[in-house]
């Protein structure tokens, strides 16, 4: 048991502070190189700087995280990606609510990060080693399956319904994108952040802007490749 506390807070601080810092520093790009998910950012983003929003974010994922932890054994990837960065946030925000000195800044988000990322490995892992075979076949037989409704399709519905309320040409573009994501990856969540991502970049800055211009090539090369890859294109023509 002492064993695996000392590797799961070693795991979780590296970790933790990595993903954290990672996070922070996309709030700064092109400026400074960014380290991070899309994803992680709109998830970010939409918890608009509240901490409980933060907070009840990634509560919500680490639930299904303990439960895939008692179950298989293992930790998902919605530990470092999703918990952490909205807990870290959370922890800061409570104190100031600027964003610019606290979830955008990658030193204090990577020192929040280390912290919680400890504490979450630690207690996780833990709670996975003490829990009886039996009870981990239950979790997995129930638990798992609520943790499959939530990422798909209610996730995307969440980002869909964001991306529509954030205007005309953001809804438009997480609408279409969204739509090709769900039929190249199963997914429709990062075709729908992307979608956010360009529709916001137009509005601001107009079609003829070259980032916007860059931004859509890199996307359309970027599923282009994703679905030959996929072997969607030779399933599509069946």
């Amino acid at each position: 048991m002492l064993e695996i506390i000392i590797y799961s807070a070693i795991i979780g601080i590296i970790g933790g502070g990595c993903i954290a810092a990672g996070a922070a520093r996309m709030f700064h790009a092109p400026e400074i190189q960014s380290m991070g998910a899309f994803r992680t950012l709109g998830e970010l983003n939409a918890c608009n700087g509240d901490p409980i929003a933060h907070f009840s974010f990634g509560l919500g994922f680490f639930f299904s995280s303990a439960a895939s932890a008692v179950a298989a054994g293992s930790l998902s990837q919605d530990v470092l990606h999703r918990i952490v960065p909205n807990w870290s946030a959370a922890a800061l925000l409570v104190k100031n609510k600027k964003v610019e000195e606290t979830l955008h800044n990658p030193r204090k988000m990577m020192v929040a990060g280390a912290i919680v990322g400890g504490v979450l490995v630690v207690f996780l892992n833990t709670l996975s080693s003490i829990i009886p075979e039996k009870l981990s076949l239950i979790a997995s037989e129930v638990l798992t399956p609520a943790t499959t409704w939530l990422l798909n399709p209610v996730m995307p519905a969440i980002f869909w319904l964001a991306a529509i309320d954030a205007g005309k040409s953001t809804g438009l573009w997480g609408s279409i994108l969204g739509g090709i994501s769900a039929l190249v990856t199963g997914n429709a969540v990062p075709g729908i952040v992307l979608g956010i991502l360009i529709g916001k970049s137009a509005e601001e800055n107009g079609y003829k802007s070259k980032v916007v211009q860059i931004l859509i090539a890199i996307v359309v090369v970027m599923f282009i490749a994703i679905a030959y890859f996929r072997g969607f294109f030779d399933q599509f023509m069946l």
